[in-house]
């Protein structure tokens, strides 16, 4: 896998997170998807495959991506 790959990768991971968030998903169903991004992501750092700076932008980006959908397709009140 390139680089671009493995943080396609994170995004994907860390949206999984942030819409089971959303959802209201059962707990242990949240925790475990909570678990699997962490470790990749750590892995990534600890090989030094990618470094802090692009992480954080990148996890930032899909939360952002993710909490945007969420509130578009939200009902009016």
């Amino acid at each position: 896998m390139n680089k671009s790959q493995l943080l396609a990768q994170v995004r994907a991971l860390v949206a999984d997170v942030t819409r089971a968030r959303f959802e209201g998903g059962a707990y242990a169903k949240m925790m475990r998807a909570h678990g699997y991004a962490d470790g990749y992501m750590r892995a990534l750092l600890d090989a030094g495959l990618v470094d802090r700076a692009e992480m954080l932008k990148v996890v930032g980006s899909a939360r952002t991506d993710v909490v945007s959908a969420e509130l578009e397709a939200a009902p009016a009140e």
